[in-house]
């Protein structure tokens, strides 16, 4: 079976080698791998540092990463720190983070690949996030004595690990020293194959919350909202917007939008504009002065979102309608009540819970979201439950950092 395994990852290697020519992630994928054991022999070589490796799929996973890196930072200086990650988008957004070391791509997953990469880093202890279970680097890892741990993982009954025919990839999850799980059915799901685990929550609930204290003041952004009820829509699509152009338009007298559209390109943009009938402004072409006077503000830079959140009494995140939800911590944090598309959530925990609690609200289309804000327009104190829902929900989920960095801080 682990040479069908190898076979799978060889042709994906090949895959994205082919694809190169013609798709920028692919070629980021392939040149950011070539010579890659040549830097890292350069820059491993002759280092007397413990290592502590911490492995991230994407940025998503990056974010779940991040506070435990800084928190073992701040109780262990002399540790050195190798960030890897799998896809470019991460990898391009955090290749200079300052509180990692080294920062690469991780190698395909061959077994000369990952006894290579072991033998050159010696990492003295292993942290990969969430899902990220990688046979021939897990084995390599155990073989050599090196601690193993997943943080933030969530699994569902659904996964390969739990059918009948899945025992090559539970020997993946056996060469693990500790699971620090995100909640019970976990917990319960690797308990089913006789592997122990702790609830310790999701590290993004300490991540939020440290964004919440060092959010800075966007002073467009408050000349744009002026005093009146805003809501912020974060991390949109063009699906997202065909639901939410109507609501707009109909609410702008009295609601005003702070619109961040998840990937900044010219004909979204230039569609949004022609398709709300209100007065709309881009955030680059704004001024303190005029800006008050605009109904919708559309935001035509990256990185400012989860500050945005701050100007708003509700939240709509956009990504349901497509591949999947993005990130509705950041809006939660504020504790303001968040809507999103009713078609691919249902894999986030936090969704989920705030679904069933009253703090969060799916939608399927323009009446549904209509009904459901009019619940809270018409009612205030549904909208204070859910406010208090959003908020009480974050602070009970923090701490999940400082479980895992106990934990390996004994390990190493």
């Amino acid at each position: 079976m682990s040479v069908i395994y190898t076979c799978a990852i060889q042709l994906l290697a090949l895959a994205y080698w082919l694809a190169a020519p013609f798709h920028t992630k692919a070629k980021l994928f392939v040149n950011g791998r070539r010579q890659l054991f040549e830097r890292l022999t350069g820059q491993f070589s002759g280092n007397g540092s413990k290592i502590l490796w911490v492995h991230c799929a994407s940025l998503g996973e990056f974010e779940q990463g991040r506070p435990i890196i800084e928190l073992i930072k701040t109780n262990r200086h002399d540790l050195k720190i190798l960030l890897t990650f799998f896809s470019p988008s991460g990898y391009e957004a955090q290749k200079k983070y300052d509180l990692a070391d080294y920062v690469h791509y991780l190698p395909w997953d061959t077994p000369h690949n990952a006894q290579r990469f072991v033998q050159i880093v010696k990492p003295s202890i292993a942290i990969f996030i969430k899902y990220e279970f990688w046979y021939h680097y897990s084995n390599e890892l155990k073989k050599h004595g090196i601690p193993l741990i997943s943080a933030s993982c969530i699994l569902r009954p659904n996964q390969i690990f739990f059918k009948p025919y899945g025992f090559f990839f539970r020997r993946i999850l056996a060469c693990f020293d500790a699971f620090f799980v995100q909640n019970q059915q976990t917990k319960n799901l690797l308990q089913s194959i006789g592997i122990n685990s702790v609830v310790a929550g999701d590290t993004r609930f300490d991540r939020v919350a440290q964004i919440i204290a060092a959010a800075k003041e966007i002073p467009l952004a408050k000349a744009f909202k002026n005093g009146q009820e805003a809501w912020v829509i974060g991390s949109c699509w063009p699906e997202d917007m065909d639901v939410l152009y109507p609501f707009i338009n109909k609410h702008s007298s009295y609601l005003k939008f702070i619109i961040a559209p998840h990937e900044i390109n010219e004909g979204f943009l230039t569609d949004m504009e022609r398709s709300l009938q209100v007065n709309t402004t881009r955030f680059s072409k704004s001024g303190i002065e005029t800006i008050k006077d605009a109904h919708v503000l559309i935001i035509d830079n990256i990185g400012m979102l989860s500050a945005l959140y701050q100007y708003g009494e509700a939240a709509y995140v956009g990504g349901a309608f497509g591949a999947g939800l993005h990130n509705i911590l950041e809006a939660a944090c504020y504790g303001i009540p968040v809507f999103f598309g009713n078609r691919n959530y249902q894999k986030f925990q936090e969704a989920n819970d705030l679904i069933i609690r009253g703090g969060a609200f799916e939608i399927g289309n323009y009446a549904d979201l209509e009904a459901k804000y009019q619940l809270m327009h018409n009612k205030p104190e549904n909208y204070l439950l859910a406010c208090e829902v959003t908020k009480s929900y974050v602070e009970e989920n923090r701490g999940a950092t400082q479980k895992i960095v106990d934990y390996c801080l004994k390990m190493i």
